[in-house]
């Protein structure tokens, strides 16, 4: 072998060397992108943002102080009413309590203009139903979410979306819980989820936002009455019982309990009795509703929870 072989082979050796060298120093800067993720996940308050159907959109979410990256939790989304945001329905519903009492990870999207839209249009409007399926993705990639537990409730515009959440994504979100929301009118002829639902809807009886008699059909964004919603979710399910276990005072809240529904789903109906439009239970800074709530003895999200742990997909 001469010296000119001798080199080509010395050569060809350095650039293998050099190619080990590479791979290994790429894997450890993909090593430490993801480390760096991860550290970002903080417990307690977090803020996040993605892009969908070329928009910006953000949210505000908490991880519970058991959280932890090897440990799958149940992931609870909880959407605003119109005006609101991410951060004003966790301080209403204080979720952020329960999730540390419970251990899941709550997240509170944020609407573009404060509202949800249910479907796109011609003036640029995001179908939110895309984006909270485009949300639960972003999430799975972020945190260590049971991607069998995961939950959406709302209230009133958020509510409502909820519904519409119900009808389209029953593959992805395993229980759903309405709070002063119903069925869109236009939405329930073309509600047909392959599988079986489990809801649990909260609304008060003197609702003048949400009405407990539903809207007339050919008004805008009308939607069906509280009963007419109930009964919609109880025969979807086909379900062949009912009761009123749950332990509040009758005289200020009814309820009904069905069960023997397919697929071991529920649905449930609390109607509280001269109830406006409200989070019972809630944090409020009217004190006509903090009297109301005291004696009301229902709090929202914790009767969420507990229907939220009943199910799975």
């Amino acid at each position: 072998m001469n010296i000119y072989q001798n080199f080509r082979l010395v050569k060809k050796f350095l650039i293998f060397l050099l190619g080990i060298s590479l791979i290994t120093a790429c894997d450890s800067i993909q090593a430490e992108e993801n480390s760096i993720t991860k550290e970002k996940i903080l417990i307690g308050d977090n803020y996040g943002e993605l892009y969908d159907q070329g928009k910006l959109r953000t949210y505000y979410f908490y991880t519970p102080k058991s959280y932890n990256l090897d440990r799958p939790m149940p992931l609870v989304l909880v959407f605003h009413g119109d005006d609101g945001n991410g951060r004003s329905i966790s301080n209403v519903t204080r979720f952020n309590e329960l999730a540390d009492q419970k251990g899941f990870i709550v997240v509170y999207p944020d609407g573009i203009d404060q509202t949800w839209s249910l479907r796109a249009n011609t003036q640029g409007k995001v179908d939110d139903v895309l984006f909270v399926s485009a949300l639960i993705s972003h999430l799975q990639q972020q945190l260590n979410i049971d991607s069998h537990k995961v939950y959406a409730t709302g209230f009133s515009r958020g509510g409502i979306l909820t519904q519409a959440l119900a009808c389209k994504l029953p593959d992805k979100i395993a229980g759903f819980a309405s709070v002063a929301g119903s069925l869109p009118a236009r939405l329930k002829p073309n509600c047909q989820p392959q599988t079986s639902i489990s809801m649990l809807t909260i609304n008060g009886t003197n609702d003048r936002d949400v009405l407990y008699e539903g809207d007339d059909y050919t008004q805008r964004g009308a939607l069906v009455s509280i009963s007419d919603m109930v009964d919609f979710w109880r025969s979807h399910d086909r379900c062949t019982l009912s009761n009123a276990s749950l332990k509040f005072s009758k005289d200020k809240v009814k309820t009904a309990i069905y069960t023997g529904c397919s697929g071991n789903s529920e649905v449930w109906q609390l109607a509280v009795v001269n109830g406006g439009h409200f989070w019972p239970g809630g944090s409020s800074t009217d004190k006509s509703l903090n009297k109301f709530n005291a004696k009301l003895g229902l709090n929202a999200s914790e009767t969420i929870w507990d229907f939220f742990q009943r199910h799975s997909s």
